[in-house]
């Protein structure tokens, strides 16, 4: 966000004096005749400023166009600003012209898809629905403080600023909110692919251990069957040999 919407998003909510609200209200009237001015250099300057990121996230700011307006304004608005931000007009700025081109063209689709536009007027309306919420609350404090009820939003100018501010704030939170989930989101999957290697993983060294378990009981079997009949086989001479040992032992001795 840029700070001179910064200023006007404290100085109306903490209760300053009035004379720097109105200081604040002629400065963003000056950026606003500026913004409305249409040469190439002003509307690359507008697009490019500092803290634009957040100002481009809401597609009416971009192009200029009161979130009401028809969709006829709204195209025409686009063609005017594409015809003056293109590449080819300004040879001298082509990579500022093209960045500029870019955040124009995106606001323009967003707009005209028919689903997205209706997301983009939700948050128009909601952040409508906040500033009349925030001006009922100054009024109920007033009364309370048996102030006049009149506040600075009375004024239809600093009504509409009030509620462009604030839509500047929703897009923000909402694209810091989608951010977030899409880290969330890709967390997730890098935690499901390394559960699903190490399972992978496991059942190799599983089925190598059952393998080569088969293949040493294999062996197992055979040499104790090898023994077995080694066994049965020597069995009947076994006792013959016993006996037949000492003597034989003896006679070595004597």
């Amino acid at each position: 966000m840029s700070s001179h919407h910064h200023h006007g998003s404290s100085s109306s909510s903490s209760g300053r004096p009035d004379d720097t609200f109105s200081k604040f209200i002629s400065e963003v009237k000056e950026i606003e005749k500026r913004d409305s001015i249409y040469t190439s250099k002003t509307q690359i300057e507008r697009l490019l400023r500092p803290g634009s990121t957040y100002a481009n996230l809401n597609p009416f700011e971009v192009l200029l166009v009161d979130p009401e307006a028809p969709f006829e304004d709204v195209r025409k608005q686009y063609k005017k600003l594409s015809i003056l931000l293109h590449p080819d007009k300004n040879p001298d700025d082509r990579e500022r012209s093209q960045a500029a081109f870019d955040v124009v063209s995106k606001a323009y689709k967003v707009l005209e898809d028919e689903t997205s536009r209706q997301k983009a007027l939700d948050v128009y309306e909601e952040a409508k629905f906040k500033v009349r919420q925030t001006m009922e609350e100054k009024r109920k404090k007033l009364k309370k403080e048996g102030k006049s009820s009149r506040i600075e939003e009375d004024d239809f100018d600093k009504y509409k600023h009030a509620i462009k501010v604030m839509t500047m704030k929703l897009f923000a939170d909402y694209e810091r909110k989608r951010r977030a989930q899409q880290e969330r989101d890709a967390e997730e999957r890098k935690r499901k692919r390394e559960e699903e290697i190490t399972a992978e993983t496991n059942k190799k060294l599983a089925e190598e251990f059952y393998k080569n378990y088969e293949e040493s009981r294999e062996k197992r079997v055979s040499s104790w069957q090898t023994f077995q009949k080694k066994a049965t086989s020597s069995s009947s001479s076994k006792p013959k040999r016993k006996e037949f040992r000492p003597p034989k032992h003896k006679a070595e001795t004597r």
